[in-house]
């Protein structure tokens, strides 16, 4: 348990799928100019002193510049023991020392430069946000908050910290959003072919599990430089090449955000894979790792660790329910209606008719015809409820649920399977063309937005 909650929540946001709304536009930079070197800004430089066991006492000081910012060599040895034990109970063998140092400041640096961004185009999350984001964590991993807090504080994390850490990744998904989601684009030629891609590829293996390493490569490179990252990714090959583990590689050499979680991607429909990796895929045993690929963003090395095949017709699981919802409103606070609802349940468990309930007590439009939603495919409601609901048994009775809407009882009817329309087969079509642009998309503006900023890396300096 502790090492899935760890896994989980440490990282929950990191490079997040699935991205939150935002609103107001980004500052535009002063200068895109590849030849304008912006001035060392003024910084706060006061540094702090640290107690060592010996007694001696050791001045702190600053290993990188960020715009007027600064990381301090603490927050970077707190940050490494953090992510040492994270590494340590994946059993990926730690890379040398002095090399995690340089991944992971460069890993703080980026963090660093989208929280500027973030609050200079206005992105705040209050704190009843990240409440509701940390309690949907504890949900998800089956815990009180409670439970989450000493779980968490027993890995060695303060809880304020990591209070704050979640807000941070919470903007920076927020941030994402706004300067990528709302650019996406999908046409319908792109749904035709997409669809005929699925329909000629039906009968074969369409999914894959895939680790990757990614060297970034600067948007103006010169050709010196080009030629570093190159030589960098050969050498990360070179090692795997030797027997080195896919996870230790991919932590001392990838600048992709998940590169100390192994670079593991996940399943990916092909659908959602670049075009070159699909292309490199197909020659590879499970196992495997392709050559070094070259995209716009820099260079890949992408291991395929498994594969599976789709059914030639697809089907999905829908669900029949119905529920009770109370919004927290004037004179109705987020306890009055749990507090409500848990009451509903305890009479419709004792007999009680949930429609004529429903019809009584529900803020829903749904109220007028007891609270019946119909059939429901995934998806079909927001994330909150659809994970309650897939839970529950047949005419079981949840508990008390939150969504951003308020506060739901809700019952499952019963469950079918059913073919998928064509309307639903062209929006499934439309999401997976969306979230392979988006995942281009992301690692392009990540680096663009490290271009912009005025960085001066001081590791090195004693």
């Amino acid at each position: 348990m502790k090492h899935r909650l760890f896994c989980i929540c440490v990282f929950v946001f990191a490079f997040a799928a699935t991205i939150a709304g935002a609103q107001a536009p980004l500052a535009t930079p002063a200068t895109t100019n590849p030849l304008f070197t912006p001035p060392a800004p003024k910084l706060d430089t006061t540094l702090t002193a640290t107690q060592k066991p010996s007694g001696v006492i050791e001045l702190d000081r600053i290993v990188a510049v960020v715009n007027n910012e600064v990381i301090t060599m603490n927050d970077l040895n707190e940050r490494m023991t953090t992510v040492a034990a994270q590494l340590k109970k994946q059993g990926t063998q730690l890379p040398p020392v002095d090399v995690l140092k340089k991944q992971l400041l460069d890993r703080m640096v980026l963090d660093l430069v989208e929280v500027q961004e973030a609050k200079e185009s206005g992105i705040k999350v209050d704190d009843d946000t990240l409440d509701k984001t940390l309690q949907r964590i504890a949900d998800e991993n089956s815990l009180s908050m409670t439970e989450f807090r000493r779980l968490t504080e027993e890995d060695g994390i303060r809880w304020a910290k990591f209070r704050e850490e979640i807000r941070t990744e919470v903007m920076k998904t927020r941030l994402r959003e706004r300067e990528v989601g709302g650019n996406i684009n999908v046409t319908d030629a792109e749904i035709d072919t997409q669809l005929l891609l699925e329909t000629r590829e039906a009968s074969t293996d369409q999914e894959f599990r895939l680790a990757h390493i990614l060297v970034l490569v600067p948007e103006q490179a010169t050709s010196v430089q080009i030629e570093a990252r190159r030589k960098r990714a050969l050498q990360a090959l070179s090692e795997l090449r030797k027997g080195s583990e896919f996870a230790q590689i991919s932590a001392q050499f990838s600048d992709a955000p998940d590169a100390l979680q192994g670079g593991n991607l996940g399943w990916r429909p092909s659908g959602r894979l670049p075009a070159i990796f699909l292309e490199a895929l197909s020659a590879l045993k499970l196992g495997e790792t392709t050559d070094i690929l070259r995209s716009a963003n820099g260079f890949h090395i992408v291991k395929l660790l498994d594969k599976r095949g789709r059914s030639n017709q697809p089907t999905v699981q829908q669900t029949r329910a119905r529920h009770i919802l109370i919004k927290p409103k004037e004179g109705v606070t987020d306890d009055d209606a749990r507090d409500r609802l848990s009451r509903l349940r305890e009479r419709i468990i004792g007999g009680a008719d949930f429609a004529e309930l429903a019809k009584v007590h529900s803020d829903d439009p749904s109220a007028t015809k007891g609270g019946e939603l119909g059939w429901l495919s995934p998806g079909d409601t927001v994330p909150e409820f659809d994970r309650v609901m897939n839970q529950l048994r047949d005419n079981e009775i949840s508990a008390p649920v939150q969504s951003q809407f308020g506060w739901h009882l809700i019952q499952v009817e019963e469950r079918r399977t059913e073919g998928i329309s064509e309307e639903r087969r062209r929006a499934a079509a439309r999401n997976v063309i969306r979230l392979r642009k988006t995942d281009e998309a992301v690692e392009d503006w990540i680096r663009q937005a490290k271009d912009r900023a005025f960085v001066e890396l001081k590791l090195e300096e004693k």
